[in-house]
């Protein structure tokens, strides 16, 4: 029987804390699981999830599109320092790859994952090779070539960890 994907997050936990990013991205497209991942790894272990989109909208939408641009990272991590836990889950992060933020996201929680285990919930899609956010054409649309993270994928029996420093194209 196949680890849930909880389970196979839990067991990336070892690979992603020996490296220097201590990032896991759980990829998947919209209603592949990655929430109810989180929530379950919430409940199970006592890790915090932070709604991303939820709790930047309200502190930047006072903000000019400039100041919002310039602020958006340090409000980021201050709403995972503020948590002491030793891993921190992220959810619904697609405020991160609006146009007018000017923004990139992997690099966001890459930086955040230095000193702490970030979960991401990662809406978008994982080839083995190449993490991709939106689809070409988009004006979100992100590809990261080997992005440096421990990548489960909604379909993996395995997670992958990936060494490679990370390319962005568009």
């Amino acid at each position: 029987m196949a680890a849930s994907w909880s389970e196979r997050l839990i067991e990336s936990l070892p690979v992603a804390n020996a490296s220097y990013h201590r990032l896991i991205l759980a990829v998947g497209p919209a209603r592949s699981g990655k929430t109810a991942a989180l929530n379950e790894l919430s409940a199970a272990r006592g890790w915090p999830r932070i709604n991303v989109n939820l709790r930047l909208a309200e502190p930047l939408i006072d903000l000019t599109q400039k100041l919002r641009a310039v602020r958006v990272a340090g409000l980021l991590e201050d709403l995972v320092r503020e948590t002491p836990a030793e891993v921190v889950l992220l959810d619904n992060i697609e405020i991160l790859f609006a146009e007018e933020l000017s923004q990139d996201p992997l690099r966001l929680v890459q930086n955040l994952s230095r000193n702490q285990t970030i979960v991401v919930a990662w809406p978008g899609e994982f080839d083995g090779q190449s993490l991709t956010y939106a689809e070409p054409g988009h004006p979100e649309f992100r590809r990261y070539s080997t992005p440096e993270a421990v990548v489960a994928r909604a379909v993996d029996t395995a997670p992958s960890g990936m060494s490679s420093a990370p390319e962005e194209s568009e």
